[in-house]
């Protein structure tokens, strides 16, 4: 009996989509992409593709694609076809569909959302099929991805975020023999400009399910358009194809600007390639250095790929006038290492506030609450692990004035003291929170106080707990420091003092 067709026989008692065992699904599936990241690292390639058919080709992996494409944010939003798949029996009937003979893949619905700087991004919404076949093929690459990715590449991986990026940037450039110069790089266009022929002679995975997903074309305004060029974004395959084409320079820099023994001393380059996504910086001893040497090798590599530097973007900093970095500003002193959220990050989110409080003038001081504080928390956790206590009480006193002014508004013919004392309730010493007694949360019937987030309130942190950057999720023997990683993390216990620089 093929695997196949046990693991349909295993799950051919379940009669609905509730009964299906979801955890021995993931184990199986696990199993499968542990043997992957095994045969990848031993370089045997026909084992891989052997284990990537048995993988996309099984009940277990098909069901955990739908899963995917049925629980995430963008379960509500349909493609061409206008389908969605809603209904448990729609889910079931939906693992039998997914099913690479015969499979043609229909064209993407364009979207535009707007980006920081007003100008507009173009989405590509894939049909719920689209986005299943891509989750379950993804299934199949991530492990590779995962094995041979770049040490110090943060964005859109598993286990990682942002704030192992900024970590590393800190680490890098924070130290007394750091490296004084940065080149801030950004990729023109990454997504859209992607060379397809060198992704389809590059990227380990069927070769006919790339090549369509590729050729797929779009459509806006009911009409129908080629895609000669790039990935795109809003496929669920996407970030990963566009890691994979990215990863290996890393590895190029490092072989290039080795450490090397020069007239009886070390001659260290202090090269260091940082990155999230299509956004990195490059390290360098020197302004020369940089634009001499490292920026031609980095144009080299992604002319291969179809890609280039963006003009605007990309620039040569020394550290001392500060650069700025997945919303953040870096700039070092004397003293050491400075860094704080950005001017134009913090400006952005003051915008986002006022609009929300703006477009809420009519709502009551509770859905005020209610949708201000995962705004507010969002923002300020992504910030609490550098020096932001002085941005933070900008912050604090912008968000009350608009909060004032919206409250003033309401009750024009009453006295400030009235409107003050309506909104807003006494916190320790000359402070006051904007802040209600709410009956409806408490069992009981005793008011709960419902508060808005104050960021000058939030304690800092201090240095984030970096991830290892030869982790791989899905390699067997890191799975004793990934669970040891989340349980810290889920008791706010991932990061360094600043004051021990221990543990905590």
């Amino acid at each position: 009996m093929s695997a196949e067709s046990s693991a349909c026989a295993s799950s051919g008692a379940a009669k609905n989509w509730d009964q299906l065992d979801w955890p021995q699904y993931e184990r199986r599936v696990k199993r499968l992409q542990a043997r992957i990241v095994k045969a990848t690292r031993e370089g045997r390639h026909h084992k891989v593709k052997a284990l990537q058919w048995l993988l996309t080709h099984s009940f277990e992996a098909k069901a955990l694609a739908v899963k995917r494409v049925t629980e995430n944010q963008g379960k509500r939003t349909p493609g061409v076809d206008g389908e969605i798949w809603f209904t448990p029996a729609v889910k079931l009937k939906a693992i039998a569909r997914l099913q690479r003979h015969g499979y043609h893949p229909q064209p993407l619905r364009r979207i535009y959302i707007p980006k920081s700087n007003g100008k507009k991004r173009p989405l590509g919404i894939p049909t719920m099929r689209d986005r299943a076949m891509q989750a379950l093929y993804l299934l199949a690459l991530a492990p590779i991805a995962e094995t041979t990715a770049d040490t110090n590449s943060y964005g859109f991986r598993p286990e990682r975020c942002t704030a192992d990026a900024m970590e590393q940037c800190r680490k890098a450039l924070g130290m007394k023999a750091s490296s004084e110069w940065v080149m801030e790089g950004d990729i023109q266009g990454c997504f859209d400009h992607i060379s397809h022929e060198w992704m389809l002679a590059h990227i380990p995975m069927d070769k006919k399910m790339l090549r369509q997903w590729l050729k797929a074309g779009f459509v806006e305004n009911r009409t129908l358009f080629p895609t000669e060029e790039g990935t795109p974004q809003g496929g669920i395959i996407s970030p990963t194809l566009a890691n994979m084409t990215l990863d290996g320079l890393e590895k190029i820099l490092r072989k290039t600007f080795r450490i090397r023994w020069v007239e009886g001393k070390h001659d260290n380059p202090k090269v260091n390639l940082i990155r999230y996504a299509d956004d990195f910086i490059i390290t360098g001893r020197s302004k020369e250095l940089l634009e001499n040497e490292v920026r031609p090798l980095v144009e080299r590599f992604l002319k291969e790929r179809g890609l280039t530097l963006s003009p605007d973007k990309t620039r040569i900093t020394h550290i001392e006038q500060g650069f700025d970095f997945l919303g953040q500003h870096y700039r070092k002193f004397r003293d050491g290492m400075f860094i704080q959220p950005s001017k134009k990050n913090t400006l952005n989110f003051l915008a986002k506030v006022r609009t929300t409080i703006r477009r809420n003038s009519s709502v009551t001081q509770e859905n005020l609450i209610w949708t201000l504080n995962p705004i507010i928390r969002g923002w300020v956790n992504y910030h609490r692990f550098i020096a932001a206590k002085k941005t933070f009480k900008k912050v604090d006193d912008a968000i009350w004035r608009c909060l004032w002014k919206w409250a003033v508004r309401r009750h024009p013919c009453k006295s400030r003291r009235w409107v003050l004392r309506k909104y807003w309730r006494p916190w320790r010493q000359n402070s006051w929170r904007f802040a209600m007694l709410s009956q409806k949360w408490q069992p009981d019937g005793k008011p709960v106080l419902i508060q808005l987030v104050s960021p000058n309130s939030i304690r800092m942190e201090g240095y984030w707990r970096k991830i290892k950057g030869d982790a791989n999720p899905f390699d067997p023997q890191w799975k004793p420091y990934l669970e040891d990683r989340a349980f810290l993390k889920k008791f706010g216990i991932h990061r360094y003092e600043i004051e021990s620089k221990s543990v905590v």
